[in-house]
């Protein structure tokens, strides 16, 4: 047996007393939110949302710390590199969580193991929408025009390596690769340029086209979510469209760094639950263009996790590089 075992024992005993202690303790102090994006971004104005829920519950505040720059991964890896005690926790999306690892070759952080998942607090899912000048009236129209027209229809998106790009590169895919990807730097150029016939096709997300699409300036051809949206009832799903893989979307996930007493993990995501399932919350989340959902830890890393695999298999496939 090795000398140092009862040692080694003690230690982890030792640790797992304090680990207890401060469980049980918690919340003792205000606790901080780094949100990697700029101050006002929509993580922000949906944790403002709930967040009275969790702080009266709690009894303790939440210090929201804006932290943006390189597309997130700053105050992501702030947040992952923090003490896993409760009292730094970060909000972060798709782009951080399950696409940055395999994109960028320098990433200060671990997507997958460096962080324990409390809870996906919202979605939002695009729309398969055409300019103008597409003769398209559905989803399966569009994959049928695409496929015969190799090379010939462009989609547009708010930057390389966004949500955008690469569930327009999932549709290529599909459709034989036959769509070329144009990037613009964030949502209005793009809808200008989509208005314009300079690309054809986007992958965009309600709260983007809302106003063209209402004008009557763009036209959808599917919500790539689970359900039909409220506002357009007679939308199909992608399922409904035939397209069952291009059920996707844009989310935000609630985490805290790795090694976070489990109790600590588990109260938050009940917290977060149950803040967002008083009427009042999910109402002001829809108004935002997202879907207000609500998972367990366990759900939470399961679902990042498949998350993770099905876009690193979208930038195999498609040799996707920031370059």
């Amino acid at each position: 047996m090795n000398r140092r075992s009862p040692h080694i024992a003690l230690l982890a005993a030792l640790s797992l007393c304090s680990g207890t202690a401060l469980a049980q303790d918690y919340p003792n102090k205000p606790i901080r939110l780094i949100i990697p994006y700029a101050a006002g971004s929509v993580a922000e104005l949906i944790f403002r949302t709930l967040a009275p829920g969790i702080e009266a519950s709690l009894n303790q505040r939440f210090i929201i710390e804006p932290k943006p720059g390189a597309d997130g991964n700053i105050g992501a890896g702030e947040a992952a590199r923090a003490a896993p005690d409760g009292y730094t926790l970060v909000l972060a999306p798709t782009a951080n969580f399950a696409v940055g690892a395999h994109l960028f070759k320098d990433l200060t952080y671990d997507p997958i193991n460096g962080f324990d998942y409390i809870s996906v607090l919202a979605d939002t899912w695009p729309f398969a929408t055409v300019g103008p000048n597409v003769p398209a009236k559905s989803l399966k129209d569009l994959a049928d025009y695409v496929r015969a027209n190799p090379g010939k229809y462009n989609y547009g998106s708010q930057g390389s390596g966004s949500p955008t790009h690469l569930i327009g590169a999932a549709f290529s895919q599909i459709t034989g690769n036959s769509m070329v990807h144009i990037p613009y730097k964030g949502t209005p150029p793009m809808v200008q340029a989509l208005l314009a016939g300079d690309v054809q096709v986007t992958f965009a997300s309600m709260t983007a086209l809302l106003p063209q699409i209402k004008a009557g300036k763009l036209r959808p051809l599917a919500v790539m979510g689970r359900n039909r949206q409220a506002e357009f009832p007679d939308l199909p799903t992608t399922v409904e469209a035939g397209f069952p893989q291009l059920v996707m979307s844009n989310w935000w996930v609630l985490a805290a760094p790795k090694g976070t007493p489990p109790s600590i993990v588990s109260r938050l995501s009940s917290e977060a639950r149950a803040a967002l399932s008083a009427p009042e919350v999910r109402k002001k989340i829809s108004e935002f263009g997202h879907n207000p959902v609500g998972s367990t830890p366990a759900e939470t890393s399961a679902f990042v996790r498949s998350e993770s695999a099905r876009y690193k298999a979208i930038i195999e496939q498609g040799k996707i590089t920031l370059n």
